[in-house]
């Protein structure tokens, strides 16, 4: 279908593209504590990944983020999508990958520390707050199971992560 056929108008509802990646290694995690200088996110826990960019898919983009950011490499696989509600236009998209790395050790970057934890301690630690909520389903997934589908948003101060009915 031409571009001109999409159907893109500004008054649509449209999504920023974003990707978050979760490495596993054994019973591990490998997570990024947002460096103390971070706009957003400073010195909190949460996946690693960022913006896909123009020209490339998410798939793409994910392992250019793993690789930006950790200087891993992974089979990576779609674990599923969430439509983040931001209360005006455009939203939030975030591709949920998966994968393991067994080898070599992660390389910081300026977006903050890597740290491989045990998932059993993570809720011991300053998280971004819908990383609970993910790491909970992922970690009942396996490779091959069909990606979810979740949207979230905001009841007062409360952060609300809806998954879609299976």
């Amino acid at each position: 279908m031409p571009v001109s056929d999409q159907g893109v108008t500004l008054d649509r509802y449209m999504l920023i593209p974003r990707v978050l990646i979760f490495i596993r290694r054994g019973t591990d995690i490998l997570l990024i504590k947002g460096s103390p200088k971070k706009r957003l996110w400073a010195n909190k826990y949460n996946g690693v990944g960022g913006h896909v960019e123009p020209g490339e898919d998410i798939l793409s983009a994910a392992h250019r983020e793993l690789l930006e950011e950790t200087g891993l490499t992974a089979d990576l696989w779609l674990c599923g999508t969430v439509v983040v509600e931001t209360g005006r236009n455009p939203g939030i998209g975030i591709y949920v990958f998966s994968g393991e790395s067994l080898q070599g050790e992660p390389v910081g970057s300026s977006e903050g520390t890597l740290e491989w934890v045990p998932v059993t301690k993570t809720r011991d630690l300053p998280v971004v707050e819908d990383l609970p909520v993910l790491l909970k389903r992922i970690q009942k997934m396996k490779r091959g199971d069909a990606p979810f589908n979740a949207r979230s948003h905001y009841i007062g101060d409360k952060l609300t992560v809806v998954f879609a009915a299976e």
